[in-house]
């Protein structure tokens, strides 16, 4: 839970170094990860205020919210690689992050990668054949004698030249020496067992292949696909098996086949994890708790849910329900109350005119019923006031995506709006005819590398075939949602950007942006944010064909839930290529499935 304070109190210093200190004596128990009293922002907005968070080894847990709520922002100060503004983040020395971008140089080979990956797990194993060699190395002690083989007849006792008492000695040290020796060979032992040292080439075979890369051996990483990157990033991860993992995104790019075996691989980890996803089945297959940043109704954000998605998903629906029953009932009250002070008066104020011989007790009755209406009011006042103070928040509208009237794409001609024939991008893609209807809703599925993304790009007319024909229908207009958005350093607003459309209007109706984002620099948005910017402008241009690769990637949970609505409903051509298991299980339209 989040917790206003001004500033951090000398307890969390403590609370820190203890923690710290803990991990470092690897203690049974010891939190791995800590967040404690977190606060950041970036210049005057305020992402994270006062987030608290204890993630103990064999946890995993997930970070939803609204796209610019501050998963990503979480994970780096949980990382180390920004710093908070206020508080404290208690972390192992052990720590993986999977980053968006691969932090091996591009000359790297897989096999270095590999090779890095396995270092730690390479120096325990040195350690253990050190600790082996330096035991094997010490000689027997002989224990035959009360001390360990000493004479009690030496020592000096009867005028001897102490020779007794040298070899008692020199027996004495080794024994201590050897006991040392066998105590470094028990800790370098255990520190094998705990790092599976026996077993690190094949688990390093065995996560290649699951994550779909063994093909990739031999390749530099400047020789990969940006997919490819990500999932080499991955397995480095899982093979290295550090303390604690974090985790941002990290099933985009990857098939059904490799991202349950990712989940089965981050689910065996013994260590903390913590990860930022949109795939739902994949936070329903791995989380311990969920992780919520969006602010509840009093306000604060960075509320734990035990269980996986579908039990927070259920809890949150309830706690919503709940929360604008409450504000309602608040509402009701208070105008209700508003108007009696409006009317208390006069529904009070039941007296005639005075006649002339009873105007003195009329002037008593008067006074006694001012006082009364005086009374009353200041009595609903206070009620006013004091609920007023107390009242929960408005529920803030949720971002519903609201298309125009023509939906995600427009309605145009009838027949096939495009068509392929013998299309051939070596290497990538084959695919001897396809026909598309106006109004079809297509899926495209398949294995990475089995072309999906090609094909969205080939009827986009970016990619050219080798040989085979492309056709448009006259007046067919195409638009194509890329999977990766190259606006991270661009200035402009999104109202800007919609401006140049001629749609400055469309953006707010949309839903996709909040309306505190509309005038922020695309920069200062997060990666979801933008890309709902893009599909906005997609959208604003009413393609007849609409291109969506990997939709439900970055944006939020329940995004992706209209977005696959939207979808549906549409009245033009839609072609969509997905990993996203729940978006494809919930899919109503057409299916092509490559390779």
């Amino acid at each position: 839970m989040t917790h206003q304070h001004s500033t951090p109190s000398p307890q969390h210093d403590l609370t820190a170094a203890a923690d710290a200190a803990a991990l470092a004596e690897g203690e049974p128990g010891a939190v791995a990860l800590r967040a404690l009293d977190v606060t950041f922002a970036y210049g005057d907005r305020t992402v994270l205020d006062g987030v608290d968070l204890d993630v103990p080894p064999g946890h995993r847990v997930g970070l939803v919210g609204e796209n610019g709520v501050g998963k990503s922002t979480l994970l780096r100060l949980l990382a180390g690689q920004q710093e908070p503004d206020r508080g404290s983040v208690v972390r192992p020395d052990d720590l993986g992050f999977l980053h968006q971008e691969t932090p091996y140089p591009l000359t790297a080979t897989v096999e270095q990668v590999v090779a890095d990956a396995l270092a730690e797990v390479r120096a325990v194993e040195a350690d253990l054949a050190s600790a082996a060699a330096a035991l094997a190395a010490l000689a027997p002690v002989d224990d035959d004698g009360p001390d360990g083989g000493a004479s009690t007849d030496g020592a000096g006792s009867d005028g001897s030249d102490g020779s007794d008492d040298e070899t008692a000695d020199s027996r004495t040290l080794a024994r201590e020496a050897r006991e040392q020796a066998e105590a470094a060979y028990a800790t370098a032992l255990a520190r094998s067992d705990a790092s599976e040292v026996w077993d690190a080439d094949r688990r390093a075979e065995i996560t290649l292949a699951g994550l779909g890369i063994e093909h990739v051996r031999g390749r530099t990483v400047a020789q990969m696909s940006g997919g490819e990157r990500t999932r080499l990033g991955l397995a480095a991860l899982l093979i290295r098996q550090p303390a604690a993992l974090l985790l941002d995104e990290p099933t985009n790019h990857l098939d059904d086949d490799a991202a349950k075996f990712l989940a089965s691989a981050v689910a065996a980890i013994p260590g903390a994890v913590v990860l930022a996803s949109h795939d739902r089945d994949f936070l329903d297959e791995v989380c311990t708790e969920i992780f919520d940043l969006d602010p509840t109704a009093e306000g604060t954000s960075g509320t734990l849910y035990g269980g996986a998605y579908s039990e927070y998903r259920k809890a949150k629906r309830d706690e919503r329900a709940a929360w604008e029953r409450q504000y309602a009932q608040e509402q009701e009250e208070l105008a209700d109350l508003r108007e009696s002070i409006g009317t208390t008066a006069r529904k009070v104020s039941h007296s005639r005119d005075a006649t002339d011989n009873n105007k003195m007790a009329y002037g008593r009755r008067g006074d006694r019923v001012q006082s009364q209406v005086s009374r009353r009011v200041r009595n609903v006042q206070q009620r006013i006031d004091t609920l007023s103070a107390a009242q929960v928040r408005r529920p803030p509208r949720p971002l519903v995506f609201r298309p125009s009237s023509y939906g995600m794409a427009a309605e145009g001609g009838r027949g096939v709006v495009m068509s392929l024939r013998d299309v051939v991008v070596p290497g990538r893609l084959e695919i001897a005819s396809l026909d598309l209807l106006a109004g079809t809703k297509l899926l495209v599925t398949g294995p990475n590398g089995s072309g999906k993304s090609t094909l969205l790009s080939v009827l986009a007319g970016d990619v050219v075939p080798a040989s085979g024909t492309v056709t448009q229908a006259p007046g067919v207009g195409v638009g194509l949602l890329e999977q990766d958005i190259y606006l991270q350093d661009d200035v402009r607003s999104p109202r800007e950007l919609f401006t140049l459309l001629g749609a400055s209007e469309a953006l707010a109706d949309f839903g996709l942006v909040g309306r505190h984002d509309l005038d922020r620099p695309l920069r200062e948005l997060s990666t979801g944010q933008r890309r709902r910017v893009v599909l906005g402008m997609l959208v604003a241009q009413a393609p007849e064909v609409l291109l969506l690769d990997e939709p439900t990637n970055h944006i939020s949970l329940s995004l992706a839930e209209e977005l696959g609505e939207a979808v549906r409903t549409a009245l033009g051509t839609i072609v969509v290529a997905s990993h996203d298991r729940w978006f494809r299980r919930t899919w109503k339209g057409s299916t092509l499935a490559l390779g």
